[in-house]
């Protein structure tokens, strides 16, 4: 869409007397200033003065989009088709928060897309004064640069040079996630948009160096999704050993000494896995920071019912289309049958679903590219 959907919005917070007006200022400006560093792909590869890297990387990303559509069944529009300079290394900064003894995520709710398990700023500065004022109020606070962001269809989203420098597998990956939260979004349900999104972005990378990826890019690319695998399992692990803590009557200081103790070993966990990868530094930077319940919901929120979404494609033999329409239908559940027929497939295909989800999207997981949806 075009600057009308925009008009839009202001015209329905104006009417609403939204008391969060600031940050939907915040969200508008934003948006209105990527719209106006928007060029088609086409004008910016002809462009001489243009770097050759920057070209090749962008008319891949053509062929990549036209990819999505042909193979995969993702929406035939202009997204992706144009490119935005930010001048910037990330697109937004989401903020996720939990409680200090729950991994259950803080909601924020708003306009046109329902509730959210994070907040999204295009603003750095703004992003880390909110969470500085969640973590005085004494919850557990995440804050990571994003990369990309869509806008659920409302406009054209652009490549941008946040993530143009991507391996190839991950560009594609990105690009199919984020066209598959403008095949099917649910409001107010975080967890489901983001593990169809990534069922998704899995399948369509797969199919992708199948048909364009050297053997070497192959092997490669499993190599570092076994790898991402390894770091999931421990994430996992880590949440039961919280999760069994948390429900316990112990005191809070008590708690509170535990949970130090379970992160303390994730961080031991991670570093034998370190030295068993070799070279790879790639967790390096998320274990850098605090470890804490925000950051691992923060996970569990991008993969919790990958597995189901996996074993629905298998069920539907690889058709995108027809998956398309079982997700949909099960999107249209109420929320608590709607998490039981997700449950069902994910026991149901777990050996399709296990073997699939680890072979998930690469890279660092506080800077790969997470989308998000600002009002």
């Amino acid at each position: 869409m075009n600057l009308k959907s925009l008009v839009t919005l202001v015209a329905t917070l104006l009417l609403t007397g939204c008391s969060n007006l600031s940050y939907y200022s915040q969200s508008i400006t934003g948006q209105l200033d990527l719209m106006s560093k928007r060029r088609p792909i086409s004008e910016v590869a002809a462009d001489e003065t243009v770097p050759t890297a920057t070209r090749e990387k962008l008319l891949e990303v053509l062929k990549i989009r036209d990819f999505a559509t042909r193979e995969l069944a993702l929406p035939d529009n202009d997204s992706y088709r144009i490119y935005a300079d930010l001048d910037r290394p990330y697109a937004v900064w989401n903020v996720f928060a939990t409680p200090e003894f729950s991994l259950q995520p803080e909601q924020w709710c708003f306009l046109m897309v329902g509730c959210l398990a994070y907040r999204g700023y295009f603003d750095e500065r703004d992003a880390r004064l909110f969470a500085a004022g969640l973590k005085a109020e004494g919850k557990d606070v995440s804050v990571a640069g994003i990369r990309a962001y869509s806008t659920l269809g409302w406009f054209d989203d652009p490549v941008l040079n946040t993530f143009l420098d991507l391996p190839r597998h991950q560009l594609a990956g990105l690009v199919f996630h984020e066209l598959a939260h403008q095949q099917l979004y649910i409001d107010d349900d975080s967890a489901f948009n983001e593990s169809f999104a990534t069922a998704v972005q899995l399948a369509g990378v797969r199919r992708y160096l199948q048909q364009y990826g050297e053997a070497s890019e192959r092997v490669a690319y499993a190599d570092q999704q076994g790898r991402q695998g390894e770091f999931l399992a421990l994430v996992s692990a880590t949440r039961e050993q919280l999760v069994q803590l948390y429900a316990n009557a112990e005191p809070d200081s008590g708690k509170r000494h535990a949970k130090a103790e379970i992160y303390q070993r994730m961080r031991m966990q991670y570093a034998a896995l370190r030295d068993r990868w070799g070279d790879y530094r790639g967790y390096d930077a998320w274990f850098a920071s605090d470890l804490n319940n925000a950051k691992l919901s923060a996970v569990a929120t991008y993969r919790s019912w990958v597995p189901a979404f996996a074993a629905l494609l298998e069920n539907e033999h690889g058709d995108f289309a027809a998956f398309y329409r079982a997700a949909k239908r099960i999107g249209g559940l109420a929320p608590e049958e709607r998490k039981q027929r997700l449950a069902a497939l994910s026991r149901d295909g777990s050996p399709v679903a296990t073997r699939r989800s680890s072979r998930v999207d690469s890279g660092d997981p506080g800077t790969a590219a997470r989308p998000n949806r600002l009002p």
